[in-house]
């Protein structure tokens, strides 16, 4: 926790791996809740909620999400934690189940509060140095970017990526799946209050969520999600969505002064569900931002964020500024910000 108040914006970590088959194993699914509960110690949080089906689990945080697939893990923390220190744990656990580490992705916007901010993640200089120390030597590939924008510092966008010279190949196999990060924040303050809880409410965690999903629209953001969801006491709000392999998640801080909604989904071009810039229409409407930014990561170039832009521009936002880059073994890379008309 911050002096001046709870840090919204997150860090995610993406890790791959290779050695075991996931048509037929179930790989890092095998990792024993007491492996996990270590890992996220590391971290410094908790799990609160969980959720699988029959292509990843999806656990609900104390500060935000972990999922984990048969060869690909994701966790994504707010507050102070410490997300990079779960690395050597990650590689040692996934050594033991017979599977290597392949590439990683980091990504994160400027904190809040980032004098509050522990080591390794004091800076972005610091964050990288943690990583290129850290990560084994055969991820060879490996570049760090601080993608800029015209709105305030929060809106940098950081990116480090490193992988071994085979994942180049593996990426071009499956080109048109897209991840889609969105941050928010000041959060329409009327529509803001719906995330804290009733003064004397007693009802659980689990129970609270799912009063929550509800009440603020955000179960019918993609109504034929399973919802996992969780909230906390006074306010705060987190759910992890599941649709078949692809994921979901948001994360809610409401307070006022320095409010922050993030969104987060993985798509693919083409597929039968709802268009994403419908969805992110969805999204804006349950939080009502005055800044928000769209970081796209695809190998399918800029379809997808030219949907966004124009979806977005159609409920009063307006893109300020975009930046491209390109990363090994993951494509392009596209940061979008956008404000209201009223800012």
């Amino acid at each position: 926790m911050a002096l001046s108040g709870f840090e919204g914006f997150e860090k995610r970590l993406e890790l791959q791996f290779s050695g075991d088959d996931p048509a037929i194993g179930i790989g890092l699914r095998r990792l024993h809740f007491s492996s996990i509960e270590e890992v996220l110690a590391a971290v410094q949080c908790t799990v609160v909620s969980a959720v699988g089906n029959q292509y990843f689990d999806a656990y609900v945080l104390s500060e935000s999400s972990l999922f984990v697939y048969p060869t690909k893990i994701i966790i994504k923390t707010c507050g102070t934690t410490q997300l990079l220190k779960s690395i050597p744990p990650l590689l040692s656990h996934a050594h033991l189940l017979g599977l290597k580490i392949c590439s990683c992705r980091y990504t994160r916007g400027n904190f809040i509060f980032p004098k509050a901010q522990p080591f390794p993640h004091t800076s972005f200089r610091d964050e990288a140095f943690y990583l290129e120390e850290t990560l084994p030597s055969h991820l060879c590939y490996r570049k760090a970017s601080v993608m800029p924008s015209k709105l305030p510092l929060q809106y940098t966008w950081h990116v480090f990526s490193a992988s071994e010279e085979d994942q180049l190949v593996m990426e071009q196999k499956n080109p048109d799946v897209f991840t889609i990060e969105v941050c928010m924040t000041e959060l329409d303050r009327v529509l803001g209050r719906k995330f804290f809880r009733p003064t004397g409410d007693s009802n659980s965690g689990d129970v609270a969520g799912k009063e929550m999903t509800v009440l603020t629209g955000i179960g019918g953001i993609n109504p034929g999600a399973l919802i996992c969801d969780f909230a906390f006491d006074p306010c705060g709000y987190s759910m992890n969505g599941m649709d078949g392999a692809h994921y979901s998640t948001i994360h809610v801080t409401p307070e006022d002064g320095y409010s922050y909604a993030s969104f987060e989904c993985v798509g693919s071009i083409g597929d039968d569900r709802e268009d994403i810039g419908e969805t992110l229409k969805k999204v804006v409407k349950v939080f009502r931002p005055a800044k928000m930014s769209v970081s796209i990561t695809t190998c399918a170039g800029i379809e997808v964020w030219i949907n966004v832009k124009n979806a977005l521009e159609t409920i009063g936002l307006n893109c300020r500024s975009y930046v491209v880059d390109e990363f090994p073994a993951m494509g392009s890379i596209v940061f979008q910000t956008f404000t209201t008309r009223r800012t």
